[in-house]
C-alpha cells in the first residue's frame, strides 16, 4: 500500500540586492566559482578517497553544477528578462549529509536564482540551507547547513560587490 505523509517547514529566505548591473554580477560570480569538475564525482563513486581528500583540501568550496535560463522563458510573454536559476554546491558537503540523511539529496545542489530589479542591477534570492536541512533533526546534517549558509553567502556578496 503507498503511504503519502505531509508536514509543513519554516524556511528562511535571503535577498542579496547588488548596486552592480545584472551582467557585471554574473560575469563576478561565474569567474570566482567554476563549473562542477565532473571527475570529482567519478571519483566519489569509485571511492577514490585520495582524490577527495585532494579536491576537499584544495578545490573549490562550491561550483557550479548547471544554469537554467528563466528569463528567455518570458519570451513567450514578450518580456524577455535576465534571470538565471543555478544549482550550486559541492558533492562532498553534500555526501556529508546524505551519507547521514538520504532524503537531504533534495536539496543538493542549492538553487540560487539571480535576476535583474527594475533599475537593471543584480539581485539573488535563494533559501538558507541550515532552515531546510534543519527539519531531518541530525545535528551531523544542521551542521553543514550551517558552513553552506556562511560560504554560499560570502560567494553571492562578493559578486554583488
Amino acid at each position: 500500500m503507498t503511504q503519502v505523509k505531509s508536514r509543513t517547514i519554516a524556511v528562511e529566505h535571503i535577498r542579496i540586492s547588488s548596486e552592480r548591473p545584472f551582467t557585471e554580477v554574473r560575469r563576478k560570480l561565474e569567474g570566482t566559482v567554476p563549473k562542477l569538475d565532473m571527475g570529482i564525482a567519478e571519483a566519489l563513486s569509485s571511492g577514490d578517497r585520495e582524490r577527495a581528500k585532494d579536491y576537499e583540501e584544495n578545490g573549490p568550496k562550491l561550483s557550479i553544477f548547471g544554469e537554467r535560463d528563466h528569463g528567455a522563458l518570458l519570451q513567450i510573454a514578450g518580456k524577455r528578462r535576465n534571470a538565471v536559476q543555478y544549482d550550486i554546491g559541492n558533492p562532498l558537503t553534500a555526501s556529508k549529509m546524505t551519507r547521514h540523511q538520504l532524503p537531504a539529496a533534495l536539496y543538493a545542489p542549492l538553487r540560487v536564482a539571480l535576476f535583474e530589479d527594475e533599475q537593471g542591477n543584480g539581485v539573488f534570492e535563494y533559501d538558507k540551507p541550515s532552515s531546510f536541512f534543519g527539519q531531518y533533526g541530525d545535528e551531523r546534517v544542521t551542521e553543514v547547513g550551517r558552513y553552506l549558509d556562511a560560504t554560499l553567502e560570502a560567494v553571492l556578496c562578493n559578486a554583488a560587490e
